[in-house]
């Protein structure tokens, strides 16, 4: 569980603020999702794994042409970066089916991890780079409208992303 405060008055906070005037805002790490949300929590996990596992195994070559041209291009770098970026989803993927009590936790560093790897979506598209049955400008562009429903899909399905509450103020 982590807090944040709020400031009741009108003033702006300042360090010497008694803690009295503020209100604990508290986020608890298990909020009840539903369970068309934790189904789609866990799809994702299982989606994450399947990758994570892709990377290390069987895809590994259509990977090597999501990494960014503006890195090196020595293939050991290369390749390192499709491990370990491999390692992650896995991890990540076990998170967001297992680690329960993160979900809140997981799903914002699962969408702060989608948001680093899409550069090498955009190299892709813009390298004019053949993989994943991407083999057009066309389904490379659309590749890339997909990243921010991944996003929003791991917000929304760790309970992240809620309906907007009354303030009790």
């Amino acid at each position: 569980m982590f807090y944040t405060y709020i400031l009741y008055s009108k003033s702006k906070f300042h360090p010497s603020e008694k803690k009295s005037n503020l209100i604990p805002l508290t986020i608890p790490s298990n909020m009840k999702t539903s369970l068309f949300q934790n189904i789609m929590r866990i799809l994702l996990g299982a989606f994450m794994l399947l990758a994570g596992i892709g990377h290390l195994t069987f895809q590994r070559t259509e990977f090597l042409a999501q990494v960014p041209r503006w890195l090196p291009d020595n293939p050991n770098f290369m390749d390192f970066i499709v491990v370990s970026s491999g390692v992650v989803e896995i991890l990540l993927g076990l998170a967001m089916i297992f680690w329960v009590k993160q979900k809140i936790k997981v799903g914002i560093v699962l969408a702060i991890f989608y948001v680093l790897v899409f550069p090498g979506n955009i190299s892709q598209y813009t390298h004019e780079i053949d993989a994943f049955g991407l083999d057009t400008d066309l389904k490379r562009l659309t590749r890339l409208f997909f990243q921010p429903v991944l996003i929003l899909w791991a917000l929304w399905s760790t309970g992240v992303l809620r309906k907007k509450q009354k303030n009790p103020l």
